[in-house]
């Protein structure tokens, strides 16, 4: 009889011994977050190609960067050059979406028109990696953007709301006839980028700091005196630019 209840007294103790002592818990699954991980190797591969150009840029550095690994970078991409597009096309696709919110069509010529300068103006002076994109891209020729299915859907809707305050300032009275879209856009690009992607020859040739708030500032509204100076109709003293 003791050895049954030394046995049972064992038998208890081992099971309260086994109750007390915690399971071993599996670690969490790590949730994938895929858009992240691609918006992030986007990020990434822009500061590269900027610092880098499309020829210098590696993408060890840009999977580096983003945190991810080389395996999901060829997944979204598949290439350098197919993430160098990638790329372009995120920055052309920020820039429509911000001229989307302006809103254009429900506003007064003049008024639409001035936004579309002033936001053109400001863009230009706070993404300089979007001019450094532009500029790699121009000395490839437009190499890569040509391959983009992406940009006559982006452009189009910008080129129709310009056409719509021009054919509604001419109904109206207060722009000219005969003003093209694409011409116009140029120019209002033309007034916002030169001075920024030139500042540092341009402010040594001149002496003048063209990074000056104050200057920025003169040559926002002479941008804007040019452009609608150049839509005012002949009578009222607006130049004829074609």
């Amino acid at each position: 009889m003791a050895s049954q209840g030394t046995a049972l007294k064992g038998r208890v103790a081992a099971g309260e011994k086994a109750v007390r002592t915690p399971a071993r818990r599996r670690p969490a699954a790590v949730r994938r977050d895929p858009e992240r991980t691609r918006e992030n190797i986007l990020k990434a591969a822009q500061v590269e190609f900027c610092r880098k150009g499309l020829s210098g840029a590696r993408v060890e550095r840009i999977a580096t960067r983003a945190g991810a690994n080389m395996r999901m970078l060829y997944h979204y991409f598949g290439n350098k050059e197919g993430l160098y597009l990638a790329v372009l096309e995120r920055v052309y696709e920020r820039i429509r979406s911000e001229e989307r919110k302006l809103d254009l069509g429900h506003l007064d010529p003049v008024e639409g028109m001035t936004r579309l300068v002033d936001f053109t103006f400001s863009h230009f002076a706070r993404n300089p990696d979007f001019m450094t994109l532009l500029g790699n891209e121009n000395l490839l020729r437009a190499r890569y953007l040509k391959r983009s299915k992406k940009m006559p859907a982006m452009t189009s809707p910008l080129v129709a709301a310009i056409g719509d305050l021009l054919g509604r300032g001419e109904r109206e009275g207060v722009f000219r006839s005969g003003v093209d879209p694409i011409q116009l856009y140029v120019s209002i690009t033309a007034l916002s980028y030169l001075h920024v992607a030139n500042r540092h020859t341009l402010s040594t040739i001149f002496r003048r700091d063209l990074a000056d708030p104050d200057w920025l500032e003169a040559r926002r509204a002479h941008a804007r005196e040019m452009i609608l100076g150049s839509l005012a109709p002949a009578g009222d003293g607006g130049a004829m630019i074609v």
